[in-house]
């Protein structure tokens, strides 16, 4: 089993927490569904729903990916980290992506 760490996240992953889960329960709202109504066609129970509308790390990936599936938005997501539609990707698109990617080493000058 993988430690877990103790440490809080980036600030800026708190903050993407807290608004997907505003975003999630505004969605929600606005398909006029209650909790127990999505957390049911999620397939989970209605605590991990809380715990998403919370904003909580520790909710597994996939509970979120079922939540968006019953909420009827998954299917935005994959377009969202699409690499593809960045600038980045599209200007790296005719390369060949390599199979591993080691760490590149730092030259230093000592002179």
């Amino acid at each position: 089993m993988p430690a877990q760490s103790t440490s809080l996240p980036p600030l800026a992953v708190r903050r993407a927490l807290h608004d997907v889960g505003r975003h999630v329960q505004t969605w929600r709202k606005l398909r006029g569904l209650t909790q127990n109504q999505v957390a049911d066609r999620a397939g989970i129970d209605r605590k991990s729903l809380m715990r998403v509308e919370r904003g909580d790390g520790g909710v597994s990936f996939q509970v979120v990916l079922r939540v968006l599936h019953a909420l009827g938005v998954l299917d935005d997501l994959p377009a969202a980290v699409d690499p593809y539609t960045s600038d980045v990707g599209r200007v790296r698109a005719d390369e060949q992506l390599p199979k591993r990617v080691r760490p590149r080493e730092v030259k230093r000058d000592d002179g």
